[in-house]
């Protein structure tokens, strides 16, 4: 297979992508560093949880238009999907997006267009262009480099790959234009031209967004447990203002993008993102405050029955029905539960995984027959409508039985 297009990263985001430019027709080389990937993948199988993906890589797989590797090769269209994780004090690093970079540098030629997708601070498009050039000048004017980040809801990727609105910003309007006329043969959604520093504010302050309306949704909750009011109705009836759309609390804030993305500007505009700063506080601090409230009912129970409880703890993903354990207040939770255990037994569930390198996991049944302190952490569908017999403790950090 001759590559037309090579995509750096084959994860939550990277395997999706290719397996759908693939599903086109269109000849993908997938690049990952992790040899037990590559080999999943070549298999015609997947290492990750999400709908309708396993069915369009073994297709894609099969049919030879998709292949993954360790190594990149020459394409006419290179995709920078790679992690941005952080460095000290919640500083974004972008190394990884620099290292798959210069893998695909000796690689580019006249013509080629090269197109980030990483979650990236302002600015770092420009930088990789700059890292591109110092090294081959003489394409100087003659590559297309771009940003385009992806917007898509784990558990709805695939659908959403296709019909979600784009935004698309070049380095230089032909870049974009040229990433433009790429995307439009996969997307259905409408493509947004702009340049590449608004298009890479444009994906932070997206999540930024949502990650201030959940601080407001979790604030509610500390302030309705304190009032004896429960925050699930509450919420409920304000939303029937025609103008009020209050989301739902939870036990932090988790995942990739909506935990993460907000210290990209935070980090660099620290005295100017006032709100922003206080939402990430107000998210973590209640991951805090339900350890708290597990480690008091515990307790109370103790001193009620003269015994240790067991606890049930309910799910370790950052949402709802995938196997996403980035950046999980859940997991979080559970790992301090753990620590400080002092003889309590402790079920940890997890549906959607079949094992855990740390935790042992517990089929979510047994745990609910065996503990006498049910924490609903997240609302995984198979936790709904359980019948609980009304002689356990049972916290909803998640909604369950609102």
């Amino acid at each position: 297979m001759k590559p037309e297009v090579v995509i750096i990263g084959l994860g939550y985001i990277g395997l999706p992508t290719s397996a759908l430019i693939a599903s086109n027709g269109t000849n993908v080389l997938g690049v990952d560093i992790n040899q037990y990937v590559v080999d999943t993948i070549n298999q015609g199988k997947i290492h990750i949880v999400e709908p309708d993906l396993d069915e369009i890589v073994s297709v894609a797989v099969s049919k030879g238009n998709f292949k993954a590797t360790t190594k990149a090769s020459s394409a006419e269209v290179y995709l920078i999907v790679v992690p941005t994780p952080f460095k000290g004090n919640h500083e974004p690093d972008i190394s990884f997006v620099e290292d798959a970079t210069e893998s695909v540098i000796p690689l580019l030629k006249e013509g080629d267009l090269f197109i980030i997708e990483s979650t990236s601070p302002i600015g770092t498009t420009e930088k990789m262009m700059d890292l591109i050039l110092s090294k081959r000048p003489e394409l100087k004017n003659k590559i297309y480099i771009a940003y385009c980040p992806e917007r898509v809801l784990p558990g709805n990727v695939m659908y959403e790959l296709v019909e979600n609105d784009r935004v698309i910003g070049g380095v230089n309007e032909a870049s974009t234009d040229k990433a433009v006329a790429f995307y439009s043969k996969y997307v259905k959604g409408e493509l947004h031209k702009t340049n590449a520093r608004t298009a890479e504010m444009c994906k932070l302050v997206e999540n930024s967004s949502r990650d201030v309306q959940i601080a407001f949704a979790n604030e509610l909750s500390l302030i309705c447990d304190k009032a004896n009011i429960n925050v699930w109705e509450l919420i409920n009836l304000a939303n029937k203002h025609p103008r009020v759309n209050i989301l739902q609390p939870g036990c932090g804030v988790g995942g990739h993008c909506i935990a993460v993305d907000p210290y990209f500007i935070i980090s660099e505009f620290p005295k100017e993102s006032k709100i922003i700063s206080n939402a990430r506080e107000i998210n973590n601090y209640k991951s805090e405050w339900c350890i708290e409230k597990i480690k008091s009912t515990a307790l109370q129970f103790e001193i009620d029955n003269d015994r240790k409880p067991t606890i049930a703890l309910m799910g370790l993903a950052f949402k709802p029905n995938i196997d996403d354990l980035r950046e999980s207040p859940a997991k979080y939770i559970s790992q301090k539960v753990l620590q400080n255990l002092n003889n309590e037994e402790l079920f940890i569930v997890e549906p959607n995984i079949d094992s855990h390198s740390i935790y042992k996991i517990t089929d979510y049944k047994e745990a609910i027959e065996k503990a006498d302190i049910i924490v609903f952490l997240v609302a995984h569908k198979e936790f709904q409508n359980l019948i609980i017999n009304n002689t356990k403790i049972t916290l909803d950090f998640c909604g369950i039985k609102k």
